[in-house]
């Protein structure tokens, strides 16, 4: 018989495994934001605990850092390991876009602060790896002259950067000062909003795109495959706002260059008008970046309205439910390309996310131009590109830690991980009058 203060066996194991806190024991103390000006900004999230760990996670890019903040109070005092209760309380608030950026940045924080509190790596929450590598492809934005040869150069040197797999955009914007190549009472890009809603909303397509405008195109594409050679994967954004027609008409035109995908043809909302584009064409077609949860998906997916679906996970919902849309896409058909424009934080959640993921074919950089983009974060490998490929992490949560020093020389505006408190009470609910702003 063991005397009282002799450990049990349990008691044993426990004491001979690191397991970085007591995960029973843990708290949500705090929620922070540090906002990086970059290509996109990226809002960053800290949320705190009474232990000590913390854990990162990032809002979608341009998205807004009030997008996390408003779920504070949701937070604070919760077990931050009862992830599946925090995710459906916060997730009804949460919508497609940016607005998705909220949800999804607290759910990878809450993610990489359990894999701290257990010692072991995200993509192990996510159902183990499929690889240990994740191959990227590299968004290429339109070169300062928007010439055959303009494009051929530009696209040219992704490669030479090491990229096994390119994508450039190239769309009817690109028609606007070619005589003859686009038609209609009005031209898209004459009206004063942004190119992201150009090709989203709908009944701004007034323009159709001639004969001249598919050579014009084809002259673009044709460079760059040549510049390339036949092998190398190439993927084609930034279409429209264009019609269905037009969409097949492009798609035709571009057929002979062997192209991996043709990204947004039409908005995600019309899912009819992306199946009959899909239907009509050989070339894959690829969609999905503004989609929010697997319930948005599902119709999507179970339609077939494209031959690859491409989540971003910091709209997604996160990591977890990024992996679920996937397994849903392959399900019924559909491989899965994940888009990102974010920081080493998002970024790396990605890592692990395509890690897990069985029906993975390639992992979205958007930062390659980007000079301090790699001095944001600590622990990342050098190069983190390698052949094409980055190595999955095996370290505890997301595997890399913020370089404060880098973040802050970058903020949008002076504040870094300031206080909150602000944000501590719901805006909705009963009134407190000691609890304004300025208090």
């Amino acid at each position: 018989m063991r005397t009282v203060s002799e450990p049990s066996a349990i008691e044993r194991a426990e004491n001979a495994v690191n397991t970085y806190s007591r995960p029973s024991q843990l708290k949500i103390t705090d929620l922070r934001m540090a906002v990086v000006a970059a290509n996109y900004d990226y809002p960053l999230i800290r949320i705190d605990t009474n232990q000590g760990i913390y854990g990162l996670g990032e809002v979608r890019d341009a998205g807004h850092k009030e997008n996390a903040l408003q779920f504070k109070s949701m937070l604070v005092g919760q077990n931050p390991c009862n992830i599946d209760m925090l995710f459906s309380a916060i997730k009804p608030f949460g919508n497609w876009g940016r607005e998705g950026g909220g949800v999804s940045g607290i759910e990878i924080a809450l993610w990489d602060l359990i894999g701290k509190a257990y010692g072991v790596p995200c993509w192990q929450f996510l159902g183990g790896k499929y690889r240990d590598k994740v191959r990227i492809y590299a968004d290429t934005p339109q070169p300062q002259a928007p010439t055959p040869e303009g494009y051929a150069e530009r696209v040219k040197g992704r490669f030479e950067l090491g990229l096994t797999f390119v994508k450039f955009d190239v769309g009817i914007h690109l028609l606007r000062d070619v005589s003859g190549a686009l038609v209609g009472s009005r031209s898209p890009y004459d009206l004063p909003i942004g190119h992201a809603a150009r090709r989203q909303a709908k009944g701004l397509v007034g323009a159709q795109v001639t004969d001249r405008g598919l050579a014009r195109l084809s002259e673009i594409v044709a460079a760059v495959r040549q510049a390339v050679g036949p092998e190398l994967p190439l993927a084609i954004d930034h279409f429209g706002p264009i019609s269905v027609k037009d969409a097949i008409r492009i798609g035709n035109a571009l057929e002979p260059y062997s192209l991996s995908w043709l990204e947004d043809m039409l908005p995600w909302t019309d899912v009819e008008g992306n199946r009959l584009v899909t239907r009509a064409i050989n070339t894959p077609t690829l969609n999905g970046e503004d989609i929010y949860l697997l319930e948005g998906w599902r119709e999507m997916i179970e339609q077939r309205a494209i031959d690859i679906i491409q989540p971003d996970l910091l709209t997604a919902g996160g990591m977890l439910e990024t992996k679920r849309i996937a397994d849903y896409g392959e399900a019924h058909g559909l491989p899965t390309v994940l888009h990102c424009a974010s920081s080493p934080i998002g970024f790396m959640a990605n890592v692990h996310c395509a890690a897990a993921t069985s029906s993975f074919i390639a992992l979205e950089s958007h930062w390659l131009d980007l000079p301090f983009w790699l001095d944001l974060a600590t622990g990342l490998d050098q190069p983190l590109i390698q052949d094409g490929y980055v190595t999955v992490p095996d370290k505890p949560g997301l595997g890399v830690d913020l370089n404060l020093e880098a973040v802050e020389a970058n903020l949008r505006w002076p504040g870094l991980f300031e206080p909150t408190s602000a944000w501590d009470y719901p805006k909705l609910g009963f009134w407190q009058p000691d609890r304004r702003w300025d208090r």
